[in-house]
């Protein structure tokens, strides 16, 4: 082959190669541009560039942010308790200027009121049904009633064995009657809690009201 034909051939595959070459450029401008065209494009919609996607694993929810929300709800919780405690804890009984002792209702529709027996402070539920102040035995051996008549008490539950004691003395705010007969061995759930019947109650006038007891000394 002549030198003119090996020339020829020489600057055809050089022609070849540069057009190779100018193609790879092109691409990889194209390529180029259309990366810088996503960023921009993210960075107007998304307000940052879209980052490649993360070989890390998801974290879970934060342990800090769920400690303050679990503390939150507990406070919230323990104050409607206090605020529940309060609405529902029986109010002191009121005087009134004639001497009558006025007892609210509570929401549970029954009469409670703070007393004491023989000096022993108490709450007592008001029973207008039943015929003798009655306390639980812990109770009764606290207010030092000792002895007494034994009986037995007929409940709910069926026949419960007791003792009558005479001579205790049972208050309600400037109330106050000596020589009251209390029954013992009746528990109403809580040790600190008796029952108020007749053998106080008899001795006074008692009015019922839309939401209030009056009681009043003969």
């Amino acid at each position: 082959m002549g030198r003119a034909a090996v020339g020829l051939v020489g600057d055809l595959t050089m022609g070849v190669d540069d057009q190779d070459a100018q193609r790879e450029r092109d691409k990889q401008r194209q390529l180029d541009d259309t990366r810088n065209k996503f960023a921009a494009f993210s960075r107007q919609n998304l307000g940052r560039e879209t980052p490649l996607k993360s070989t890390k694993p998801a974290e879970g929810p934060r342990q800090t942010g769920l400690i303050p929300m679990l503390l939150f709800w507990l406070a919230v919780m323990g104050l409607l308790y206090a605020l529940m405690t309060h609405y529902l804890k029986p109010k002191q009984p009121q005087v009134q200027a004639n001497g009558d002792l006025i007892i609210a209702r509570a929401q549970d529709g029954h009469f409670y009121t703070p007393g004491r027996i023989n000096g022993r402070e108490v709450l007592f539920l008001v029973d207008t049904g039943a015929s003798l102040v009655s306390v639980s035995e812990p109770l009764a051996q606290a207010a030092a009633m000792h002895g007494g008549v034994p009986t037995t008490f007929q409940t709910a539950n069926g026949p419960r064995a007791g003792r009558v004691v005479d001579g205790v003395t049972v208050a309600i705010g400037p109330l106050r009657v000596t020589n009251v007969k209390v029954g013992v061995g009746l528990s109403l759930g809580d040790d600190t809690q008796a029952l108020l019947g007749q053998s106080f109650l008899s001795k006074f006038d008692i009015t019922l009201r839309q939401n209030q007891m009056v009681l009043r000394a003969r």
